[in-house]
């Protein structure tokens, strides 16, 4: 059987250091007979250097367009925005599965071009569960942003807004940085504040709850929601009554509103701070309807038009591991590697064959879309 070569393609999109294989798992790959290749990348938080000393053949940024179909382009985030056809085999995220805007355009590249997409959010085991995801990561960096703007707004003027993020070294510099800004705003005479986390029994809801604690939140301060509590349907009363919210849910079906302009728009509000980790920001059905924008960590913040109660902001960024590039990215490829171990066989390895077939399902309905 010939050897798997997997392409590593440098990321593109603005500040995202995190990298679909690291040189641990390249390392391991390498052992097992693959051929690797890894663009040189200005933003990685992995220097070019440590796939070098591994035994990575480095080649230069973007050589992945024009690189021999056998190999197996991966990467994290979605391609840049082209129209070129796409010719190879490709792992990564593509959010074009859910009816995010321009989905057809994305999915139409890879019928053109006869490609293959395997998309990593839908790499799934025999119980239906995502055998790697960032999600714990997606709710630490979620929760740290999140108290880092409450306690922003206790010590500045409403006309500011939190300044711009850079990805921290660590986890625990991570949170000796939120912890510090905390503890400033409990000197300015802040109450600690009430975090209401809605998926909090998820790897996302998790990591989370995780910060908030080692923050120094009072267990008795967060609240913690998942599927029980949400049965009855929004919208929650119990939102506008937090400091924080943090929405840490995967959506997969249209459910109501988790908070509506009414409850916003409240003297009785005391919620500064949504956090919408799962930033379905273009999805018709996104469960926290009161922005239209994805933020970036140079501006992480947008505000929410209110006319009363106290200012509200989102952090809607859709790559918040990426504060925690090293560590989110280590903690990601150790739990994708033993199913890209399994890459040679991928015809029948189930888990290469459930996302293909996907792949083949939602192409069909592009076509059938088109017809129309």
């Amino acid at each position: 059987m010939a050897p798997v070569i997997l392409h590593l393609r440098a990321e593109t999109k603005d500040q995202e250091a995190r990298a679909a294989l690291t040189p641990t798992t390249v390392e391991k790959l390498l052992s097992k007979g693959f051929k690797i290749y890894v663009e040189e990348s200005d933003q990685s938080t992995f220097d070019i250097d440590e796939y070098r000393k591994v035994g990575a053949e480095i080649v230069p940024k973007g050589s992945w367009v024009n690189a021999p179909k056998d190999r197996l382009i991966i990467g994290l985030k979605e391609l840049p925005e082209d129209n070129f056809p796409l010719v190879h085999e490709h792992i990564q995220f593509a959010h074009c599965y859910k009816n995010q805007a321009g989905w057809q355009d994305v999915l139409g590249r890879f019928k053109r071009g006869h490609g293959i997409l395997y998309d990593l959010e839908f790499l799934e085991n025999d119980q239906g569960r995502r055998v790697a995801a960032f999600g714990f990561y997606a709710g630490f960096a979620g929760a740290a942003l999140g108290l880092k703007d409450w306690a922003f707004k206790q010590t500045h003027a409403d006309s500011e807004d939190l300044p711009g993020v850079t990805p921290s070294p660590n986890e625990q510099e991570l949170v000796k940085d939120v912890t510090k800004d905390y503890q400033a705003a409990l000197k300015k005479g802040a109450k600690k504040p009430t975090v209401l986390i809605i998926g909090a029994l998820g790897r996302c809801g998790s990591g989370a709850i995780d910060m908030l604690r080692k923050a120094g939140i009072p267990e008795k301060n967060i609240i913690k929601w998942d599927m029980k509590e949400t049965a009855r349907g929004g919208p929650f009363q119990e939102i506008a009554q937090a400091d924080i919210f943090i929405n840490c849910i995967y959506l997969s079906k249209p459910i109501a509103p988790f908070i509506n302009s009414t409850l916003l728009n409240s003297n009785s509000r005391r919620l500064r701070s949504i956090v919408d980790v799962s930033a379905d920001t273009t999805n018709v059905h996104n469960p926290v309807p009161v922005y239209t924008v994805a933020t970036v960590f140079s501006k992480p913040t947008v505000l929410v038009p209110t006319t009363k109660g106290p200012k509200l902001s989102v952090i809607s960024i859709d790559h918040l591991p990426s504060l925690l590039p090293r560590e989110s990215s280590e903690f990601f490829a150790r739990d994708l590697l033993p199913s890209l171990e399994q890459l040679p066989d991928r015809e029948n390895a189930p888990v290469w064959a459930r996302a293909r077939a996907l792949f083949y399902r939602h192409c069909a309905r592009l076509e059938r879309q088109s017809k129309f």
